[in-house]
């Protein structure tokens, strides 16, 4: 009979706990011992959950701190030199000094880099490898969690990164690659010491396999799984995800491990390709619940498909879900106020074990057939691409940047913030006294209105060129447009981790979009009845919508997105008619939906770079067109940003140490238009030094041009507080009119 298992269950618990525990924590408002109980917690449920479902085996290993990347650093001691001054008093505040840059002990530090994990909307703590680096091998925390849950009856399969994708994530030298002979012995011993803990599986997941892989890096997979498989005295599953093999399938099926995982849900095609790849005794696990969306599984098509390698395989076949279920809501049973038509479409990450429940049971010899789930046409991709044919501005950016010089009359240097202000417990508690009905919306909207109006009076003392009007009145930079647009599910709870401690509530595209009325334009509009200084208009771009959603499955993400983008279309239509003249249409998910692999780049980008261009291409010249976009690798996609053609683009650079400047200002043209390289790190609560931002500013004019460089943080200031952004930004403006006074 098939076997389920999952490759990763979501740590954030159900109600949040962990995020609760650690910021409690960090804050000083608990101690350690409370948050190493709130983990256990969350740890033991998440256990129970996979017990309950009969899953044949608990996956171990995929709690995180922060990050389980960072996991991985710490375990094999990549700790870069500057967090050996100043340690914390223990192994946690120092896990925490480099996922933040401060923990309740220990002196602050330059937190470690950000960027998202593979094609997701989760960022990951980036490895800092060094010339002549080494590893050893701390596995404390691993071994722990292993007889935590055996203790509590559980048949553990432990879940680690593998050395090769571990090494490609990295960054710091120039070959990554070269470290392999001093890391492999790490885990070599890490294997033997998890096969004398009584770990019968061990999944390692290489999901670099989905790749364009350099030829010596795979080349590197068979020696390296035949260290490992000698190693080892527990059986290896080898995971993939994200993407189809292709040229990598047959390497991935002939290694010399136990078991092999593949994403159905991407590359269903491979099933039975890797199937009889696969050696007389070796395990084929199929992702076929999706881990990346909410929507309930066509549990009667894959019954139907998987009929026949049921029946070849038996219990050599897995059912999984396609990667990690950190991409999912936890438990739909928290939903207390969706209709029950919309949950009984639905299924979070507990709903999906009992999905793979069913389907091991559908796939029982004798079992019934299921009832079919009939599809929804879609309109053709090719429509969508011929309606996003001519979406260019009137005037070349050239044109529009003397208009715009002249209308504006900016200083050198202007400095501006990203979009949001801190949202304050005062700011979170008013909120939901409005959606629980205890306040009127007029209440609600005084109070919004007097939180706008104090952002604008900061930002007037403070001396900011360019002005936000804050986002008072947004609880998320995708959910509130998601609540305004008609076609999106609401949840109360559907909560997934972005990056430690930070989650965020995805809407659900449930249906066309359109959009029934204004959205912005009254709180940008009285934000600038306040202030002689421009004020910008600020939405979420129709890319980041749809990829920050849980998306449609029955049509092509090309054409929600095309509907997103008519309905910004119109928002910035009325923005510019109500006398907004600074736009600012945020898209920093445009990496993040690129395709994994290159020979699909260009038709994505063919209807998403038409999609920014389309909501913003009948503005006049003197409307002035930002967008924003963070930790991601830009490199390989400056094409795609250039074609924007936004007029000034605000990037994260601070955390990254400016590497990602080089970018979009390298020898081979760079960014044409006015950027603005964020000069502080803002998901750190550290407060930048004047002397610093202004040694920032001079390397950033020796690569940029005067008149085209803006000054700004890396990222929105809703995470912080007013205390942290007042100081932070002073410092900002300061250093930004001392090199202003000096080169101007």
């Amino acid at each position: 009979m098939a076997q389920t298992h999952i490759l990763g269950y979501p740590r954030i618990g159900a109600r949040r706990e962990l995020k609760r525990a650690q910021e409690a924590y960090w804050k000083g408002e608990s101690d350690q011992q409370a948050l190493l109980a709130a983990g256990s917690q969350v740890r033991s449920k998440n256990w129970q959950a996979q017990q309950a479902a009969g899953l044949a085996l608990t996956t171990v290993g995929d709690f995180a701190w922060y990050d389980q990347v960072l996991n991985h650093s710490l375990m094999f001691g990549v700790v870069p030199e500057r967090f050996a001054s100043g340690a914390a008093d223990n192994k946690l505040d120092q896990y925490f000094r480099l996922a933040r840059g401060r923990a309740p002990s220990g002196d602050a530090v330059a937190a470690s880099a950000m960027t998202k994990w593979f094609d997701t909307n989760y960022h990951y703590l980036v490895p800092e490898f060094s010339t002549g680096q080494d590893f050893t091998l701390d596995s404390e925390w691993l071994l722990a969690e292993v007889k935590e849950a055996q203790q509590l009856g559980h048949n553990v399969k432990p879940v680690i990164i593998g050395p090769l994708t571990y090494l490609w994530l990295g960054r710091g030298v120039d070959n990554a690659l070269d470290l392999l002979p001093k890391l492999l012995p790490c885990y070599e011993q890490l294997l033997a010491q998890l096969a004398n803990a009584a770990a019968q599986w061990v999944q390692i997941d290489e999901p670099i396999l989905g790749l364009d892989l350099p030829a010596e890096w795979r080349d590197a997979f068979g020696p390296t799984y035949e260290a490992l498989s000698k190693a080892s005295g527990s059986k290896l599953l080898l995971a993939t995800y994200f993407s189809p093999l292709r040229e990598n399938l047959q390497l991935a099926s002939t290694l010399p491990v136990d078991g092999v995982h593949i994403d159905a849900v991407r590359a269903e095609e491979e099933i039975d390709q890797v199937a009889a790849s696969l050696g007389d005794t070796q395990v084929l696990s199929v992702g076929v619940v999706n881990g990346r969306n909410v929507w309930r599984t066509d549990l009667a098509r894959w019954q139907r498909q998987l009929q026949p390698l049921a029946k070849q395989l038996g219990d050599r076949l897995w059912l999984s879900a396609s990667c990690s279920l950190l991409h999912s809501p936890v438990d739909l049973d928290t939903e207390t106020g969706l209709p029950e038509e919309q949950k009984q479409k639905l299924a979070y990450s507990r709903q999906k074990l009992d999905e793979l429940k069913t389907l091991q049971a559908a796939l029982q010899p004798d079992a019934e057939l299921l009832p079919l789930v009939i599809q929804s046409e879609s309109r053709p991709q090719s429509e969508i691409l011929a309606e996003l044919a001519n979406t260019w501005r009137g005037q070349k950016y050239p044109e529009r940047a003397e208009v715009q010089r002249k209308h504006w009359q900016l200083p050198p240097l202007p400095t501006t913030t990203i979009g949001s202000f801190p949202q304050t417990d005062v700011l979170r508690q008013v909120r939901k006294q409005f959606r629980d009905g205890e306040i009127s919306a007029q209440d609600y909207s005084e109070h919004l209105r007097a939180e706008i109006a104090e952002a604008i009076r900061r930002q007037e003392i403070l001396g900011l060129d360019v002005l936000v009007h804050g986002e008072a009145e947004r609880n998320d930079m995708v959910e509130y447009f998601g609540e305004q647009l008609d076609g999106f599910i609401h949840t109360g709870n559907g909560w997934v981790q972005s990056y430690g401690s930070r989650c965020v509530k995805p809407p659900i595209i449930a249906g066309d979009i359109s959009r029934p009325q204004a959205m912005t334009v009254q709180w940008s509009e009285y934000a600038q009845s306040l202030t002689k200084k421009p004020v910008k208009g600020m939405l979420t771009g129709p890319v980041t919508i749809l990829n920050w959603s849980f998306p449609r499955e029955d049509i092509p993400r090309a054409e929600s997105c095309l509907q997103i983008a008519r309905a910004l279309r119109q928002e910035v239509q009325d923005l510019q008619a109500a006398g907004i003249g600074i736009i600012q249409i945020d898209e920093p998910a445009l990496r993040e939906g690129l395709p994994l692999r290159a020979s699909e780049h260009q038709e994505y980008f063919d209807w998403a770079v038409g999609c920014f261009r389309y909501t913003c291409s009948e503005v006049e010249a003197e409307t002035q067109i930002h967008t924003h976009m963070c930790y991601s690798n830009f490199n390989s996609i400056m094409d795609a940003i250039v074609a924007l053609d936004a007029d000034v683009i605000t990037i994260e650079s601070a955390r990254s140490d400016l590497r990602l400047l080089q970018a979009f200002a390298g020898e081979g043209g760079g960014y044409p238009n006015e950027i603005g390289p964020g000069i502080y790190d803002i998901h750190s609560p550290n407060v930048p030094e004047r002397k610093e931002l202004v040694y920032r500013l001079y390397q950033l004019l020796g690569v940029i041009p005067l008149e085209k460089l803006w000054v700004n943080p890396d990222c929105g200031l809703k995470t912080r507080s007013w205390a942290e952004v007042g100081s932070s930004l002073l410092n900002m403006v300061e250093a930004a009119r001392t090199v202003r006074a000096e080169v101007a």
